[in-house]
């Protein structure tokens, strides 16, 4: 599960973007500064990124870049935000039925009329999973008491996930950094992957 690379040299051929812009979003927190990964080579130090996330994210910025500034792209890619978000706009917006809302509300015992942000990404994170078939009634519950325990920390630390797995109809759920190499038991079945960075980015867009 080790994650491919791409050099620095590569990927502004393979995007056709300038030194000068990759590194004008670095300094704007477009692109973080841990993503930029230094490694030594025949040919000395040189510059390398995870592949999939680098073209990902610079896909994303030139797909906005149109329609937004620099500083409203950083703040789209940027964890947490202060707004309170109307149960009401939650279902309104698309963000989550009124069933995984409620649902939610049940299981946590937070009868709020507004919820912050990260609460809303977690109600928006369990309706991707419900909506996909991916996870079933009782693994929702235990997906919503994991991120009750260790969503608000994990969410600080970058390119954290979370992995849900079954084996022999048993599901287990954790977090993980992307960067870690993970290894499981033979007959264990990854149900499934969610970015928290890349659903903040797509929550986000919902409220442009």
């Amino acid at each position: 599960m080790e994650e491919e690379l791409i050099s620095k040299k590569d990927l502004l051929e393979k995007t056709g973007i300038s030194y000068g812009q990759l590194y004008r979003w670095k300094r704007k927190n477009l692109i973080p500064e841990d993503w930029f990964i230094r490694k030594s080579t025949y040919t000395g130090q040189e510059t390398f990124f995870s592949k999939s996330r680098i073209l990902e994210r610079i896909e994303r910025i030139q797909m906005m870049k149109e329609n937004l500034s620099l500083d409203e792209l950083a703040e789209m890619f940027s964890p947490g935000g202060g707004k309170l978000v109307a149960k009401e706009e939650v279902i309104k917006r698309g963000i989550a039925s009124e069933y995984v809302v409620n649902f939610y509300i049940e299981q946590t015992n937070n009868h709020e009329n507004a919820f912050p942000f990260d609460t809303v990404l977690e109600i928006f994170i369990l309706e991707k999973l419900l909506h996909s078939g991916e996870i079933n009634i009782e693994e929702s519950k235990m997906v919503i008491q994991l991120l009750q325990d260790y969503f608000g920390k994990a969410f600080q630390t970058k390119d954290t996930q979370l992995w849900l797995i079954r084996k022999f109809g048993i599901s287990s759920c954790f977090l993980a950094k992307k960067t870690e190499e993970l290894q499981f038991e033979k007959d264990t079945k990854v149900v499934s992957t969610v970015d928290f960075m890349t659903c903040s980015e797509e929550l986000k867009i919902k409220f442009l």
